[in-house]
């Protein structure tokens, strides 16, 4: 894996059987699909890929699958984040054995801790890690805005970067000018529309959801951010907005995101729709719109690319 890790990083969705069941199928043709789209790297076990919703034996079998699919073409990087720290430990050593890259590391959820807590956290978790580590800061998760300073100091522990999901411009902004100085620590958007502001800001890249569904578009989005082509980051940006007002947007509920992208590989015919409870996945007239909006996309902005 070479440093600083840049590019399109899609966060993978998980292709479900059911809430106990991989599709593996579906996760071969997923990963090659990304793969064969340009991306650079992989993220396992994210938010899209509700990981909080998967049993230990469950990820630990994505974990283990997923690296023997991917078998390093593209650096892979997993998410650690629980609830119990030792859960946390056990998947970070699943992922070494498996072969991944790296590992991905938010607060841990559901009881509210402050700064310190986290750093005390970081310092006793990062010690027994077996995989370098990557920074992963979603607020409206985990209960918890990472300031500046907390970055710095588990910087000082060894994290190579940061994947930013707070959707705070002048927060992203403040990693970059912060870490301009360290070329090998990476800052990521999660916010897909940062993407441009970003990389022509100092920025590395994207974590972008919506990569699963058009990774070239992504891809092609980054690349004209990296040469400043102003004219090409617009067009390109048109149709990522074009994904926030439909897909994105079928579902009204709070995680409609990950449930429209879900549907769209399903009716792209990549992996099934299934979501693991309490989320589920479009209904009958939801998934007509999908396939609708889905033609009209594809005609009108030759997705291809």
């Amino acid at each position: 894996m070479h440093l600083p890790l840049k590019g399109i990083i899609p966060p993978l969705v998980t292709p479900l059987e059911n809430y106990d069941k991989l599709d593996i199928q579906g996760l071969n043709h997923l990963i090659e699909h990304l793969i064969s789209g340009g991306v650079h790297g992989i993220f396992i076990l994210g938010t899209n890929g509700e990981a909080p919703s998967l049993d230990y034996r469950l990820r630990k079998e994505l974990i283990k699958r997923t690296c023997e699919i991917v078998n390093h073409r593209v650096p892979l990087l997993v998410g650690i984040t629980d609830t119990s720290f030792s859960g946390s430990v056990d998947l970070a050593k699943a992922s070494n054995l498996a072969g991944a890259d790296a590992v991905v590391i938010a607060p841990p959820f559901y009881f509210p801790i402050d700064q310190e807590e986290v750093i005390s956290y970081f310092k006793t978790l990062t010690q027994v890690l077996p995989l370098p580590f990557y920074l992963y800061n979603i607020p409206s998760h985990t209960k918890i805005h990472m300031t500046v300073d907390t970055v710095k100091k588990v910087k000082e522990m060894g994290a190579l970067g940061i994947k930013d999901s707070s959707g705070d411009m002048f927060y992203l902004h403040s990693l970059i000018e912060t870490f301009k100085s360290c070329p090998e620590f990476s800052i990521f958007t999660g916010t897909e529309l940062f993407l441009p502001e970003t990389v022509t800001s100092g920025g590395h890249g994207a974590v972008a959801g919506g990569a699963n569904i058009f990774p070239r578009l992504f891809v092609r989005l980054y690349e004209a951010s990296v040469a400043q082509n102003i004219e090409t980051i617009a067009c390109l940006k048109e149709k990522v907005m074009k994904l926030y007002h439909t897909v994105y947007k079928i579902s009204k509920h709070p995680s409609g995101i990950t449930m429209g992208i879900k549907c769209t590989l399903s009716v792209m015919g990549i992996c099934n729709d299934y979501l693991a409870p309490p989320l589920h996945n479009l209904n009958q007239a939801e998934r007509a719109q999908v396939e609708h909006v889905l033609k009209k996309f594809t005609d009108s902005f030759n997705v291809s690319l």
